[in-house]
């Protein structure tokens, strides 16, 4: 009988200790990636009939707002813009939970920052309610121009001060109107879900900053910069020779021009019309080793760390894989293979040539102003990366400018502003390419830089970065520049 008490009492302590074990893991260790699941509507659930403030943009309109109601739920929250900035607010859903700035600036949102319980102690202690509205760098107006100028094409517009980092527009095609994921009727909230998630153009996917494209020639600005960072290269030379296409090693497959043309000359030349066999040979010459630390350099490999959730790094192969494999190696250095990129990312190399080699970290929060009007927090701005030292970013700058004076990138001319810009043309294995363009402006005292790409366009010579992005990128600019 000792014996079986004893063994019972064993079990039972076992038993104890797993279950501590795995409340321990799911309370502590666990934690962060269950509250970071988009599906927990918990937290929703505990904010959903709590007061909610505003996000609004930099030149005044609401895109997020709360209003009382007559239901269980007491205020719905709707999105006055719908889907013109559906992927940055995201949607606050009881059914769904958070994504955006709703779910980065939730505790600000509600109230439950920590700088209210520091500075608000007597109104927690009378049980004041609090909330707080956030205001975003973002434009309306400058949105309505990336919207419209990319149109019902596939893709997405990136626009950034390149000297802080702050996001002034960010458009995605297709974009999702937030308001039916907000509703108060489940049945019609789940019926929006599905249709969404069962929409074969993905109208629930940030583009701009969460999904990836091979950057094809508009990595060349990447390219160019680690060739002279290293002194691989100068603007003088080597000066590349004039074929239409090269011969790799470790393979009898030939690597082509663009349309077969025949190009060459020194490293300016190469850039101004996007020559792919003259960057595919400096990729060679840089090697495996220093051309992965340049990309890495301009962020490639990292999370962006932008004030949005779910950022997705851009990748680039490894010094190791690049150094068995020498035609990836060349492929890389013209943006192919296996090196792909968010717009987010493509439009932070353009600024960080634009701002002396420095990469600011991207942001959309500008300030946070609780319910009674009282600035409790703004975004001060900091470096991110260092991409290449200033000369270089100086130079690869003026061989910028010789791509839209007359190079590939001509139709971003803005008259009156001299533009930087690089196009691409990357070919997705479809019997398509992604049309790229990457710029700023103006190119000596950079206010703006910005990143286009429009998906899947068809392989003709009449649908290239320079045809179909470079124009969409000269609206943005210009209106950008031209204020409000």
């Amino acid at each position: 009988m000792n014996r079986q008490i004893r063994g019972l009492g064993i079990g039972l302590a076992v038993l104890f200790v797993a279950l501590f074990v795995q409340l321990n893991w799911l309370q502590v260790v666990d934690a962060k990636r269950l509250n970071d699941n988009p599906g927990n509507s918990r937290a929703v659930v505990r904010d959903f009939v709590q007061p909610r403030g505003a996000i609004q943009t930099s030149d005044g309109a609401v895109i997020a707002e709360s209003t009382p109601t007559n239901d269980d739920f007491q205020r719905q929250r709707s999105y006055p813009e719908g889907a013109l900035f559906g992927h940055l607010t995201g949607y606050f859903s009881f059914t769904y939970g958070t994504d955006g700035v709703e779910r980065t600036y939730n505790d600000a949102l509600t109230g439950r920052d920590q700088k209210f319980r520091l500075d608000r102690l007597s109104d927690i202690l009378l049980q004041k309610e609090h909330s707080a509205n956030v205001t975003l760098s973002v434009s309306k107006a400058l949105q309505q121009v990336a919207t419209q100028a990319l149109g019902p094409r596939k893709g997405a517009v990136v626009a950034l001060n390149p000297r802080t980092g702050a996001i002034l527009a960010m458009a995605d095609y297709p974009a999702d109107d937030p308001n039916p994921l907000a509703g108060h009727n489940q049945a019609a909230v789940r019926d929006a879900w599905t249709a969404l998630n069962n929409d074969p153009a993905k109208p629930l996917l940030p583009r701009s900053y969460r999904e990836r494209y091979f950057p094809g020639s508009s990595f060349k600005v990447v390219t160019a910069s680690t060739g002279l960072a290293t002194g691989t290269a100068t603007v003088t030379q080597p000066v590349y020779p004039f074929v239409s296409q090269i011969a790799l090693p470790q393979t009898t497959q030939p690597l082509k021009n663009f349309g077969n043309e025949v190009c060459g000359g020194p490293l300016p030349e190469a850039l101004r019309v996007s020559c792919n066999t003259s960057f595919a040979q400096l990729g060679l010459d840089i090697g495996a080793d220093k051309l992965a630390a340049g990309a890495q350099s301009f962020g490639f490999t990292k999370t962006p760390p932008i004030d949005l959730p779910f950022a997705q790094p851009s990748t680039f192969p490894t010094a190791a894989a690049l150094a068995r494999d020498k035609p990836a190696l060349a492929k890389s250095a013209i943006g192919q293979q296996d090196v792909a990129a968010t717009p987010l990312q493509m439009a932070l190399v353009a600024a960080g040539i634009a701002n002396d080699g420095v990469v600011m970290t991207p942001h959309v929060m500008t300030e946070v102003r609780d319910s009674e009007g009282r600035v409790i927090q703004t975004y001060e701005p900091k470096a991110w990366t260092t991409a290449v030292p200033p000369d270089v970013a100086h130079t690869v700058r003026d061989m910028m400018i010789g791509v839209v004076k007359g190079g590939t990138g001509t139709l971003a001319q803005i008259p009156g502003v001299t533009v930087a810009g690089k196009t691409g043309t990357a070919q997705t294995g479809r019997d398509t390419s992604h049309t790229w363009f990457v710029s700023f402006a103006p190119a000596q005292d950079p206010k703006v830089a910005v990143a286009v790409i429009v998906e899947d366009q068809p392989n003709v010579n009449e649908a290239t970065g320079g045809t179909v992005a470079a124009p969409i990128a000269k609206a943005v600019m210009q209106a950008a520049l031209a204020g409000p």
